[in-house]
């Protein structure tokens, strides 16, 4: 089996199986200023009542997700991560950057573009996932930012792969490495 059919395989799988398939290159372009995803509730509200997490205590941060970027990246995985952001940007950008030192020791390489900068640059109508150039997995949600449907639209068509690759490339190209990036 070829790495390409290994992910037109674990497509069925979800996103973990995908992610476990994935040989060289896992990519995630982010394009909402704002999400609200049930998960994540608990965290914002201990972030806005002035809760941050402490880079020193690796324990308390967001797990399984920051293990399984490392144990993709100790296989040679290459993770990017780039997020298109409005600025000034919205609170949730606020809290998402001031986490985000997890997920670069986690492994992720992360870059943000301001939306601004993002107006020349052909972009599909969603969030996805690329994986190894070759499987996308588009990420729908609603208007209020919640997951819209409980399963992610999974394509292994070229011409798809190949928007979302050129697409990212050129976010990434513009965007700034987080540890530039001020909020």
């Amino acid at each position: 089996m070829t790495a390409s059919s290994d992910l037109s395989a674990a497509a069925a799988g979800g996103f973990a199986a995908l992610l476990a398939a994935c040989r060289h290159s896992a990519v995630h372009l982010e394009m909402r200023d704002t999400y609200a995803v049930a998960d994540e509730v608990e965290r914002i509200e201990a972030w806005r009542a002035g809760d941050r997490l402490d880079p020193a205590d690796r324990a308390s941060w967001w797990r399984p997700w920051l293990d399984t970027i490392a144990t993709t990246v100790a296989r040679g995985v290459v993770v990017r991560r780039a997020r298109i952001v409005s600025e000034p940007v919205s609170e949730y950008t606020r809290y998402l950057h001031s986490m985000t030192f997890t997920n670069v020791a986690a492994g992720e390489e992360v870059r943000w573009l301001p939306r601004i900068e993002a107006s020349t640059i052909a972009l599909p109508g969603s969030d996805f996932w690329l994986f190894d150039g070759k499987v996308v997995m588009f990420n729908h949600f609603t208007g209020d930012g919640d997951w819209a449907d409980p399963e992610d639209t999974v394509s292994d068509d070229a011409a798809v792969a190949k928007l979302c690759a050129t697409a990212f490339e050129a976010v990434w190209e513009k965007a700034v490495p987080h540890e530039h990036y001020t909020v």
